[in-house]
């Protein structure tokens, strides 16, 4: 299955969508989660660093954001759909069968002009982080990641390159150099698996989303991690944020403004260095 921040073929570059000046009217939604006294924060399973076994960036964020709103925090941890669609409908607005209702919100949503549209059942917005590509390397072996792909990674059609499989990474590897570079990507089931082979002088990089690589190689010396600025790499940024249902105008305008205060008071960056990875602002 196919995780979140993976589906980037389906991102453009938006900073500005519905973040501020949201409606606010009647919300049964808010006032059900009032009297429960609980903001149920529905996150990605197995996607360390965000969220992972009850830990992460995205975890301590809803917990942060329910205690803004004076709130406890329920976890919901649930795995990956077959597209991200499928996410939301199962986490915000609809539910799911076997779980039953769907979270208040969720986080780790690309805030995207068209997967927005794609998808009106739910509301986007309150970008926090903004995702890059990124590559983790043996700095003797392999270049910097930039400018052309035809030069900077003409070096994998001799070293390996570990991705994980059905990824944009994957995919973007396999079809630049007219796929000269396909005999050299290892694929792995997750990009712990990936970096782990790295660490075992397996692969001489990895390519993933950068906050990632970071959170999984920190506090490791031996290897340049930093952002592949790749041109014929399109998107080459991403924002993301989070969601609820279209008609929760209400609690949407109250997350919004918690989360403006989270990132004004530094609590946001906070949350990011302790797990390794520095907040990309946008």
């Amino acid at each position: 299955m196919k995780r979140p921040s993976r589906r980037l073929l389906l991102l453009g570059l938006s900073t500005l969508l519905l973040t501020g000046h949201l409606p606010v009217h009647a919300d049964e939604h808010m006032d059900a989660i009032h009297k429960r006294g609980r903001l149920k924060v529905a996150v990605y399973n197995n996607f360390p660093p965000y969220s992972d076994a009850g830990k992460g960036i995205d975890v301590e964020l809803g917990r942060a954001l329910a205690a803004r709103l004076g709130l406890q925090a329920e976890i919901i941890g649930f795995q990956a759909g077959e597209d991200m669609g499928d996410d939301l409908r199962n986490m915000v607005w609809k539910g799911h069968y076997l779980r039953g209702e769907p979270a208040d919100v969720m986080l780790r949503v690309p805030v995207d002009p068209k997967f927005a549209q794609d998808n009106e059942q739910a509301r986007i917005f309150g970008a926090y982080q903004q995702e890059v590509m990124g590559m983790a390397r043996v700095a003797s072996r392999i270049p910097s990641p930039s400018g052309s792909a035809a030069v900077a990674l003409e070096v994998f059609t001799r070293e390996k390159i570990g991705v994980e499989g059905d990824t944009f990474a994957d995919s973007f590897l396999g079809g630049v150099l007219q796929g000269r570079l396909r005999s050299n990507i290892t694929h792995f089931r997750s990009i712990r698996e990936a970096v782990q082979a790295l660490k075992d002088d397996s692969v001489a990089a990895v390519m993933a989303p950068l906050a990632e690589l970071e959170g999984a190689l920190a506090g490791e010396s031996r290897f340049a991690v930093e952002e592949a600025r790749l041109g014929e790499l399109n998107p080459k940024r991403w924002a993301i944020g989070m969601a609820v249902k279209a008609d929760s105008d209400q609690l949407a305008a109250a997350l919004s403004s918690a989360l403006t205060e989270l990132q004004r008071d530094g609590t946001v960056a906070a949350i990011f260095k302790r797990h390794g990875v520095p907040l990309r602002t946008y």
